[in-house]
């Protein structure tokens, strides 16, 4: 009987969640569940509802999706995990589902240690709580089973691990840090798929996105800018400040914060979308250069190539190399290695120096990874490696306008194409743009074909002031270091 209480009578009760969520500072919270779930409101209430709801009304039944939108340590992950309780204590398989099939209730963020955050809190609540502990048929590696039989479970946000399976409530944890290899756009992918496992398990599913604010792209920002301030019956998208719904943070720290870095900390403490950070290029730009089907291009003769190397130590990133030449001022790439950690950095640098010889690059340049370590380990297999006068943001600024131009051709390479399309412009107080990945991105095989790419097309040889000393790859010169 206990478990059929609202939400909020739910989180009031001491024989259920009272004690996670006890005094005053959390009425804010309380206001956006009533919300949610259409729940009575005093005239107190809806004045605060619609202070972080931009103005709109209360929703007239429970919401499919809410979104939230606010600063860290808001209490963002203790409301979802009580979400996600409520949900899975409250199911009654009922005539929905065929034999054998069993909800989901999940939570999927960035990385498994994220989504865990959510999944500890709900798993608390059924090993601290008698009335729900009685609810557990067995734990798992990833969370419970019920007796009821819905599964609680966390993961990664793959759109794979959700194909298929009846979902009862979702968690994006985070979804405003999404981030793929195989994907550049991994939140809208993972929300697509979640949708029709929704379908039947109306009316009791929820999918709720939880987030601090990044750039004004992806899922999160999309959700915001089209529910925003907008009545609805399905959606419902929340956007307050760290202090508005969670009022014990100190305001001093915040006030530090600001100080230090008004960009970040208005994103982080603030909720406010980041105007200083955009896209490098857009993907559709990006998909235009690549050739289809083209994973390589042989070495021809009579062709001058460029390499570029990006090297590593073989534990967590890849080590990846690059060739590239002109035609026709057009940056043609040829190869792109990437091999993948783990590895032998030896070993590694040996198989790219192999395939280096094949495009006849006898010299090639790269970063500074390792300092000498790498300019001996490439000497040891015969050939000259040099340190890169520009760095990686410099190198990207350089190749936009190969794309923007129409005068870069790449090679089908989805890991490639998806990290040129996640690259991050971000702008400075003091007006200047730096290029790289954003927040646990990798960049390695975008780096390595962008500088081989602006080697090979940077400037015509004969416009070269060859100063000495003249700096050899590929058979070309360092325009880097000699340019006018």
């Amino acid at each position: 009987m206990m478990l059929h209480l609202d939400i909020v009578a739910a989180m009031n009760s001491s024989q259920l969640f009272q004690k996670s969520f006890a005094g005053e500072s959390w009425n804010p919270w309380r206001v956006v569940l009533k919300a949610a779930y259409a729940l009575p409101m005093t005239i107190t209430d809806r004045e605060f509802f619609q202070s972080i709801a931009g103005g709109r009304d209360p929703p007239t039944k429970k919401v499919r999706e809410l979104w939230i939108v606010a600063g860290r340590r808001a209490g963002k992950d203790s409301i979802s995990s009580l979400i996600m309780a409520h949900t899975a204590a409250l199911f009654s398989k009922g005539k929905r589902l065929r034999a054998g099939e069993i909800p989901l209730c999940v939570a999927l963020a960035c990385d498994r240690d994220q989504a865990k955050i959510v999944l500890n809190y709900t798993r608390s609540y059924f090993s601290d709580i008698p009335a729900l502990k009685k609810l557990v048929r067995r734990e798992t590696a990833v969370g419970l089973e019920l007796t009821n039989h819905v599964e609680i479970a966390t993961g990664t946000n793959s759109y794979r691990a959700v194909r298929g399976r009846p979902i009862l409530c979702a968690v994006l944890d985070e979804a405003a840090f999404y981030r793929q290899e195989e994907s550049a756009l991994p939140d809208e992918e993972t929300y697509k798929a979640l949708i029709p496992g929704m379908l039947t398990m109306q009316p009791d599913a929820m999918l709720i996105g939880i987030s601090t604010p990044y750039r004004k792209s992806g899922l999160l920002y999309r959700k915001h800018r089209d529910h925003f301030g907008k009545n609805s019956d399905d959606v419902l998208v929340i956007q307050a400040p760290s202090r508005t719904l969670n009022p014990t943070i100190n305001q001093s720290d915040i006030d530090a914060a600001l100080a230090e870095d008004p960009a970040h900390a208005a994103a982080e403490w603030l909720a406010e979308f980041r105007d200083d950070i955009s896209g490098w290029a857009t993907r559709e730009l990006i998909e235009q250069a690549v050739d289809r089907d083209v994973t390589v291009r042989p070495p021809l003769p009579d062709v001058r190539y460029f390499s570029f190397i990006d090297g590593s130590g073989g534990v967590r990133d890849s080590y990846c190399a690059a060739v590239a030449h002109n035609d026709n001022n057009v940056a043609v790439l040829d190869c792109l290695i990437e091999i993948r950690a783990p590895f032998d950095p030896d070993s590694a640098t040996t198989r790219v120096a192999d395939v280096l010889k094949n495009y006849r690059c006898h010299s090639t340049v790269g970063d500074r990874y390792s300092a000498e370590w790498i300019v001996s380990a490439f000497r040891k297999c015969g050939i000259t490696y040099r340190h890169s006068d520009r760095d990686r943001s410099a190198i990207y600024s350089d190749a936009l306008p190969l794309f923007t131009t129409g005068r870069a051709r790449l090679l089908d390479n989805r890991r490639l194409v998806v990290q040129l399309a996640s690259l991050e412009r971000k702008t400075s107080s003091m007006g200047k743009d730096r290029i790289d990945h954003g927040p646990g991105g990798h960049d390695d095989a975008a780096n390595v074909a962008a500088g081989a790419m602006v080697l090979a097309t940077a400037v015509k040889l004969d416009e070269v002031i060859l100063t000495p000393p003249i700096i050899c790859y590929g058979g070309g010169y360092d325009i880097w270091a000699n340019r006018q």
